[in-house]
């Protein structure tokens, strides 16, 4: 079901700032900042040769990033993506096996304009998994 690793999304009180690390101290290729309204999240990617970094800002007081950073002031990681080739059938087989998924179970379109889903950390070693349709 799985394809390649999509991104690492890590949490960070200010994208800005994070990006600037990345980009001035590791020479990194940084993306533009931008708002996901329908996620509560502000994005940075950091570019790599086989894979993205993914910087998470809130965006507002209702974002679930905000609520981890409340435990986590600093930052840290936040989630892992995966590729599926058919995320709804993806879903169909994780429901089918007992695993949650977060929201209402369809995806909604994520920051790289393609349908994604949440997987409950319970289920998966306490890591937050991203689906993103291929």
């Amino acid at each position: 079901m799985l394809g390649r690793l999509n991104h690492v999304a890590i949490a960070v009180p200010d994208a800005r700032a994070a990006a600037a690390q990345y980009r001035d101290t590791l020479g990194a290729t940084v993306s533009d900042l931008v708002e996901q309204p329908d996620h509560g999240v502000s994005t940075v990617f950091i570019e790599l040769p086989n894979t993205k970094i993914e910087l998470l800002e809130p965006l507002g007081d209702a974002s679930p990033i905000a609520k981890f950073l409340e435990k986590n002031a600093e930052g840290g990681i936040h989630h892992v993506c995966y590729e599926v080739g058919d995320i709804h059938a993806a879903r169909d087989k994780l429901l089918a096996e007992g695993a949650r998924i977060l929201g209402d179970g369809e995806p909604k379109i994520g920051a790289h304009g393609k349908p994604v889903l949440f997987l409950h950390p319970k289920d998966f070693c306490g890591t937050l998994i991203e689906l993103e349709q291929a």
